[in-house]
């Protein structure tokens, strides 16, 4: 029954995307972050999402709106990145391992692509952050019942076989929406709705408690801190945290209490020296390959580790830092490009939320802006400590953030066009009525 109930749903998403392609990318979205077929084991392992970006994209490309396509920064800086890391896959060290990792982020990067041309109004930008906080969202809000029937004893972990799976990486994607969840509950209309949201935000707090995970405790309270700073209402709002972080903290077992104080002892925990090691790795693979790097998470392969740390090498794992899988993967030079996303990002929503002021600009945007800004801080917070550089979750936010300054940008630019109307408009009357005063 499941089956039959996912594949009429798809169907039904393809043929409304042959005539409207966002309905197209919402499904791809929808894919990408919650894997749905996983909970329908029939057509588990079909390449469902790749029919859903196949009908997408041909239909994007047949459509108007493809007439319309614009090379804004954003785009142009993924472009930029995804020509680097086409680059760095012909010279990687072991492209048969790297391949995986490559197209998996190429395919990522084109989906964040087509969500800064196809979301070009605020209900389509409303939507996919919808979509975001829904689809982990849900499984925040599993991972806080079983913290609560659990009495937090066992630890939250994410969706299996994606890239959520591990505690640490569900955790940064939980707190990264949280943002957006608040945001989602101050635009909402109805009192029910506003309630269950900030439902679903206690419980995704509760979520990222339940996982055990000290990057994820990190991000919580880079969240908290980035809040508290902005807020105008600064000793309600550390009352209201208090509130709300110090029951759910007394709720967990003593374990817990005892794995989030080792943060502070961090040069004596065997874990985190172990990363320390991944990161030495990385650092002097990009040393010694500046341009391209190793290849994508090429540096957990012993053979290619041995190459710049042969003692380091015997226990090659995963870099743990979305910054040093970059760096070891891509090269100082793809680095660079990935940070300048970021910056990017953050920069296009302070212009917007500057904005806020003018009476041209509608108040939703520089709130939708604030929030995106704070979700990419809590995400390059946490991201220090995970392997998360190719989460479609914050790669979205990114899209959503260019597509946010499009609109702004556009509505500025009609703006300044109509005062110039005016301005033409009375220099002719004054020209054929030198003595008209107006």
């Amino acid at each position: 029954m499941r089956n039959i109930i996912l594949l009429g749903v798809i169907a039904a998403f393809l043929a409304l995307a042959i005539r409207r392609p966002f309905i197209g990318l919402l499904a791809w979205a929808w894919f990408t972050l919650m894997t749905p077929h996983q909970l329908a084991y029939g057509v588990f392992g079909l390449p469902l999402n790749l029919i859903i970006a196949a009908v997408t994209i041909g239909a994007f490309v047949l459509s108007s709106e493809f007439t319309r396509f614009r090379f804004d920064m954003m785009t142009v800086l993924i472009i930029i990145f995804a020509g680097w890391l086409s680059i760095s896959q012909a010279a990687s060290l072991d492209a048969d391992e790297s391949y995986i990792y490559f197209d998996r982020f190429i395919k990522t990067l084109l989906f964040v692509v087509l969500c800064i041309q196809m979301t070009t109004s605020k209900l389509r930008i409303h939507t996919l952050v919808w979509v975001l906080v829904a689809g982990i969202g849900f499984f925040a809000a599993k991972g806080a019942l079983f913290t609560l029937a659990t009495l937090g004893e066992f630890r939250v972990q994410g969706l299996p076989d994606t890239i959520i799976e591990d505690n640490n990486h569900f955790a940064l994607a939980a707190a990264t929406i949280l943002p957006l969840i608040l945001y989602l509950r101050k635009e909402a209309r109805y009192q029910w709705l506003r309630i269950s949201l900030l439902a679903l935000f206690m419980l995704t707090v509760l979520a990222v408690l339940g996982t055990h995970s000290r990057g994820g405790f990190v991000a919580l309270l880079a969240f908290c801190g980035v809040f508290w700073f902005r807020s105008r209402y600064k000793f309600a709002l550390a009352a209201a945290l208090f509130a709300l972080l110090v029951p759910a903290i007394a709720f967990m077992p003593a374990k817990w209490t005892e794995r989030m104080a080792t943060i502070t002892e961090a040069a004596q925990d065997q874990s985190f020296m172990g990363r320390v090691d991944a990161w030495v790795i990385n650092a002097k693979l990009a040393a010694k390959h500046p341009l391209t790097g190793a290849g994508l998470r090429n540096s957990y392969i012993e053979d290619v580790a041995a190459t710049v740390d042969i003692e380091r090498s015997k226990t090659a794992r995963a870099a743990h830092s979305i910054y040093f899988e970059i760096l070891g993967g891509a090269g100082i030079a793809g680095l660079a490009i990935f940070i300048s996303m970021f910056a990017y990002s953050l920069f296009s929503c302070s212009r917007i939320i500057a904005r806020r002021k003018d009476p041209a600009t509608p108040p939703w945007q520089p709130e939708l802006a604030r929030g995106l800004q704070t979700s990419l801080i809590v995400f390059a917070v946490g991201g220090a400590a995970v392997s998360m550089e190719m989460w479609d979750g914050y790669l979205m936010i990114m899209g959503l953030t260019a597509a946010l300054a499009r609109m702004t940008t556009a509505r500025q630019t009609k703006k300044g066009l109509s005062l110039e109307k005016v301005r033409l408009g009375y220099l002719r009357r004054l020209k054929a009525n030198p003595g008209e005063i107006t």
